[in-house]
């Protein structure tokens, strides 16, 4: 869940998503540790992966690395799906067929290239 105020978006998640995730952020700093992102697209992604995150830990890995790919992507430290892919250790296309859900859930328009 998230509230726009303006044109940016303030994530909402429980101390608990923080809590039931603290081992899908580790590997979400590590990743963003090989793909050498900045602080702010690590914030946002962080962001995005908690406010967004399924119930289910089999789907938390594509979208631990969609949340990466957006947040890069939001905060201009653009990095390709693949070396996304490659620093999480999922599939390109995974992260193919869910940054658009993610950018979306972040309150933000996808381009249309």
């Amino acid at each position: 869940m998230f509230i726009t105020t303006g044109c940016i978006p303030l994530f909402v998640y429980r101390a608990s998503d923080e809590r039931e995730n603290t081992d899908w952020l580790a590997q979400l700093e590590l990743a963003a540790d090989r793909l050498e992102l900045g602080t702010e697209a690590r914030s946002r992604a962080r962001d995005i992966f908690l406010s967004t995150a399924p119930e289910q830990d089999r789907s938390k890995q594509t979208a631990l690395a969609s949340s990466l790919y957006v947040g890069a992507l939001v905060a201009g430290d653009e990095k390709s799906q693949q070396a996304v892919a490659d620093a999480v250790g999922v599939s390109r296309l995974s992260v193919q067929q869910n940054w658009k859900d993610q950018l979306e859930a972040a309150g933000l328009e996808p381009p249309s290239w």
